[in-house]
């Protein structure tokens, strides 16, 4: 068994994530309201599953790096690439479409 099959699924991307968008832990960590002294230490243990983040930072996390929460749970690297790719119609359209409807 390889250490990557050792993290839990959610460490493992959040850190493909981080990664592809070139933020490091601290300022990533920052960016979604950590305190800047632990910013950096948080992030690494989500990272290395020592802690899983509250589902208000786990959205966060996926607003900050531009995926859909679901990415950080899919077991498939093919299927999380697809869900990192997928681009939603935005909802203030199809409001207004009802609206005028």
């Amino acid at each position: 068994m390889t250490k990557k099959d050792q993290l839990p699924v959610y460490s493992h991307r959040l850190r493909e994530a981080r990664e592809a968008c070139g933020i490091s832990q601290r300022n990533l960590g920052i960016k979604v309201g950590v305190d800047e002294f632990v910013a950096s230490t948080r992030i690494n243990r989500y990272e290395k599953g020592v802690h899983q983040p509250a589902l208000r930072i786990q959205q966060r996390l996926a607003i900050a790096l531009g995926v859909p929460l679901a990415y950080f749970y899919a077991e498939d690297d093919e299927l999380a690439r697809l869900i990192a790719d997928f681009k939603p119609k935005g909802k203030t359209r199809s409001r207004r479409k009802r609206a005028r409807g």
